[in-house]
């Protein structure tokens, strides 16, 4: 089943074309990589998704519903997770705290953002950090956290409003080889267990090639090419624009 629909999507800036005429699609349950050298438009790509910013032209639906013109807190609520290159957790506030904090933005309690609010959906969050592997930290502060850890923070925070797409950009930048892969295998279950499609943005081609079940390869706002990693892998024009011969 299709969950997102990317139609004709086009953002110039100043007469550049950072994105020329876009489309794809992403099914529920689905890893979609976006790659392509620096400039090839793929953060515009993602800030037009989620709302952050307004395409000039085109469409994104989400099972159906126009997402163009809604502001990124709608598109969350209307089924869009974010997270970014560079984790934005409340470091001062304990792991359970920003777990909690997205629950009640997501329910529109923001007025008890007070001492209350540590008492709400204290279950809902544990087990949202049962299901990244972070529950035994919950009590800690963010800022005390390894950057890996911190990562899995980030992505128990997009998952508290239940997202039915969940974009990640660049989502194991500055972390080990060894714990992008664990990050990378938790998405992966996760989109296949509940069934959230997710497109994502990677310089690491192992994580790109060894998680995708497709990748987009963007370069100067379009796409060049599309398909299962091992054709996308030995496409002539993806090796010369990208890639290497090597």
């Amino acid at each position: 089943m299709t969950t997102l629909i990317v139609s004709d999507l086009r953002k110039s800036f100043d007469g550049v074309h950072a994105v020329d005429g876009i489309g794809f699609e992403v099914a529920a349950g689905e890893l979609v990589a976006i790659i392509g050298p620096n400039g090839a438009g793929k953060s515009t790509c993602f800030n037009c998704v989620n709302g952050q910013l307004r395409p000039d032209t085109g469409s994104v639906r989400l099972d159906g519903r126009e997402l163009v013109g809604l502001p990124p807190r709608e598109a969350a609520r209307a089924g869009i997770g974010r997270t970014f290159q560079i984790t934005a957790a409340f470091g001062s506030l304990t792991v359970r705290e920003n777990v909690q904090a997205a629950l009640i933005a997501g329910r529109r309690r923001m007025l008890s953002m007070l001492p209350v609010a540590r008492r709400l959906y204290v279950r809902e969050a544990d087990a949202l950090l049962d299901l990244v592997g972070m529950r035994a930290l919950g009590d800690a502060t963010c800022g005390a956290l390894a950057y890996g850890d911190l990562k899995r923070v980030e992505l128990a925070i997009a998952l508290a409003q239940d997202p039915r797409m969940l974009l990640m950009d660049e989502p194991t930048a500055g972390m080990a080889p060894s714990s992008r892969r664990d990050l990378m295998r938790l998405v992966h279950g996760i989109a296949k267990n509940r069934s959230v499609g997710v497109l994502f943005t990677e310089h690491d081609m192992d994580i790109v090639f060894g998680y995708a079940d497709r990748v987009l390869v963007m370069s100067r706002g379009r796409l060049i090419a599309s398909g299962p990693p091992d054709a996308v892998r030995a496409d002539p024009a993806v090796r010369e624009t990208y890639l290497g011969t090597a």
